[in-house]
């Protein structure tokens, strides 16, 4: 009889401990999927979310700029870089764009605020969430013009409506004081009130014009990519595409400080949950296996008396083990796929755990909790917990190649 036949009659032997092993390592396999596809949806969103907010996934720029922003550090060759940007394979959009701080008043009051100037036949496809998020009025119809859009808070305070006026001032290229008007075309409401009491957006030919840039001037390229995972491989081929001097290509995570620093700390915690799931397997498997082990010394001493070698012992013990991780992650599979299948379509809503406009590094958190694996997580999953099996087994398997034949027999 072969021994991986023999292994997997061994186990049903004690058919209730096996199946409660088996369960452990199923459930093993729950909470797993339920840690890592929550963070893999979690973290994309905000990623994702946090990029359509204007610096995008990566971002090209002046040399210094994203440590000390000025309207006085500029990109000359904006839409040369944007074009060769496009060529990079993973690249799904980019937009060339100029962001500042400017002041912004009405008839009846000042507030000072942020803009960035677009180009609207660039902001297609979803890649910009102030236009996503218009709820009253629309996007200016091109790069030109006196529109503007701007967030719900900014127009309650300073109390306009579509089609009403406001006049932006700012510092241009040369540091001198500009003002300019804009006429607003739209409204938007993200649902974060520090942005939507912030942001306006404005035509980028405009914008230029007002602060004295050329026509091919910008402060960034915007750049969009289809897999934020891949962003240090395609920086890196962005770096070597654009060969542009005196400016920076940076990710996300150097742009947007907050929403890094707030993902690190999650997956950290994710990965502390994940080593306590897996000392769990571990014990669970460990104590099965050892019990089966100095249960049946007698058994493995006349096994050794008749002629069975130790490193043959081993492996039968091992091959126990092994099948154990197989009927676990069966089971773990049987169990978690219908969960699974209902929190990627469905998911949890948590909205009435929330406070309205609930955010993080000022990121709106999407209050349904939903599930989303990638390929690499769900192979590192059930490699990492049938390991884990093998490794328990480790230890019984050798303490039973260890048995004395004689004195198994004699004593037990």
């Amino acid at each position: 009889m072969s021994l991986v036949k023999m292994a997997w009659r061994n186990l049903w032997r004690r058919k209730r401990r096996t199946l409660i092993t088996a369960s452990s390592v199923a459930f093993g396999v729950f909470l797993s999927v339920t840690f890592t596809a929550s963070g893999d949806y979690g973290y994309t969103n905000m990623i994702d979310a946090s990029a359509k907010m204007g610096f995008g996934h990566i971002t090209v720029e002046p040399e210094g700029f994203n440590m000390t922003p000025s309207l006085q550090k500029k990109i000359s060759d904006a839409n040369i870089i944007r074009e060769k940007a496009l060529k990079v394979s993973g690249v799904t959009s980019a937009m060339t764009r100029i962001t500042g701080q400017a002041m912004f008043s009405s008839a009846v009051k000042s507030v000072g605020g942020l803009f960035i100037g677009i180009d609207p036949a660039q902001e297609l496809g979803g890649y910009n969430v102030f236009i996503d998020s218009i709820v009253e009025g629309g996007l200016f119809k091109t790069r030109k013009g006196r529109g503007a859009v701007i967030g719900s808070k900014v127009a309650e305070k300073l109390k306009i409506r579509i089609g009403k006026k406001l006049v932006y001032t700012a510092t241009d290229v040369n540091g001198e004081i500009v003002s300019a008007m804009a006429r607003v075309t739209g409204i938007f409401k993200t649902g974060v009130a520090a942005v939507d009491g912030s942001m306006i957006l404005l035509p980028i030919d405009t914008i230029r014009k007002a602060l004295k840039y050329g026509a091919s001037d910008a402060t960034m390229v915007s750049i969009m990519i289809a897999d934020q995972r891949n962003v240090k491989k395609i920086r890196h081929n962005i770096e070597s595409a654009i060969t542009a001097d005196g400016t920076e290509t940076l990710t996300w995570s150097e742009t947007q400080a907050d929403i890094s620093a707030v993902v690190a700390i999650d997956r950290s915690m994710n990965y502390l949950f994940q080593v306590l799931i897996g000392l769990m397997i571990s014990a669970g498997i460990l104590n099965t296996i050892m019990m089966a082990v100095l249960e049946r010394q007698r058994e493995f001493g006349i096994m050794l008396a008749i002629g069975m070698s130790p490193s043959r012992l081993f492996n039968l013990v091992l091959a126990e083990s092994a099948w154990l991780g197989f009927l676990g992650l069966a089971l773990g599979i049987l169990i978690t796929t219908p969960w699974f299948i209902y929190m990627s379509e469905t998911g949890i809503d948590l909205s009435s755990l929330m406070e309205e406009g609930a955010d993080l590094g000022g990121v709106l958190v999407d209050p349904v909790m939903k599930f989303r694996l990638y390929k690499e997580s769900a192979v590192a999953i059930l490699s990492g917990v049938f390991t884990l099996t093998i490794l328990s087994g480790l230890y019984p398997a050798w303490r039973a190649g260890k048995v004395p034949p004689a004195e198994s027999i004699k004593t037990i």
